[in-house]
């Protein structure tokens, strides 16, 4: 049986995991311009070797967490899904699950579009 803790619970985790996602994508970023500038200056290869496998483990690390965001999201409807059932439908709790779901939504949209 849903509660509104467990829904309060699974909001956080999706929100800890965009955030996380973020994160990982503003690492590469970084990790990639890195890697570049130190080919730009003919750094020494092994070294330049070391900071292409720091970027490669940070983007596989983007996959991962999607893959994490969607199970998440997918349990959050779940669990809101079953709470309103129960015709709790209103609420702080409930509120934020809705806005959570629609932003993790529109952050698929935008990203694989």
């Amino acid at each position: 049986m849903a509660t509104l803790r467990n829904l309060k619970i699974k909001t956080g985790t999706c929100r800890r995991i965009i955030k996380e996602l973020h994160s990982y994508e503003k690492e590469v970023e970084r990790e990639a311009s890195k890697t570049a500038e130190m080919k730009q200056k003919g750094a020494d290869p092994y070294d330049l070797k070391q900071q292409e496998n720091v970027l490669a483990e940070s983007r596989m690390m983007i996959p991962d967490c999607r893959k994490r965001l969607e199970a998440s999201l997918t349990d959050l409807k779940a669990t809101l899904a079953e709470l309103e059932e129960s015709d709790q439908k209103e609420g702080v709790e409930i509120k934020e699950a809705r806005s959570t779901i629609t932003e993790v939504e529109h952050f698929f949209e935008t990203t694989e579009a």
